[in-house]
């Protein structure tokens, strides 16, 4: 059993799976910064600042009014936190659009590759069998 595990691992489709992890797990801190420290804050400028991270409703217990959406949590009241919500979809779409420019991009330098490359010679093809038909008609006629 140890033999097949070893024989399993080894196997490449394997090690390229933990490779791909591995390199997806740096990628995403790449494009959470991206999203969060570059491109987030340009959205704040474009729309004045707006923030939906601490809009929320309080279901159970006393907050005090204008409380931080952590400061309510930490007073132990039951909060319907919308806003924290709205931000988190807001951030999908922002970092599911730059993955798909980066995979766009990477798609027209892989096509750009695949034109510059030197386009490989057909082999010649050989004669069709009509071809060798006529050649065997004309050899029984001599």
């Amino acid at each position: 059993m140890f033999q097949e595990f070893k024989t399993f691992i080894a196997k490449g489709n394997v090690m390229d799976m933990a490779v791909g992890i591995i390199i997806g797990a740096a990628f995403t801190a790449i494009v959470t910064s991206l999203v969060g420290d570059l491109i987030n804050p340009l959205i704040g400028l474009f729309t004045g600042g707006v923030d939906f991270t601490n809009n929320y409703s309080v279901l159970a217990g006393d907050v005090a009014e204008g409380a931080s959406l952590e400061a309510a949590r930490e007073t132990g009241a039951s909060v319907f936190a919308y806003g924290a919500f709205i931000m988190a979809i807001i951030n999908f779409l922002i970092i599911a659009w730059v993955v798909f420019m980066l995979v766009k991009m990477v798609n027209r330098v892989k096509e750009a590759a695949e034109e510059e490359a030197p386009a490989e010679e057909e082999a010649p093809a050989g004669p069709s069998e009509l071809d060798i038909l006529m050649e065997i008609r004309d050899a029984l006629k001599k």
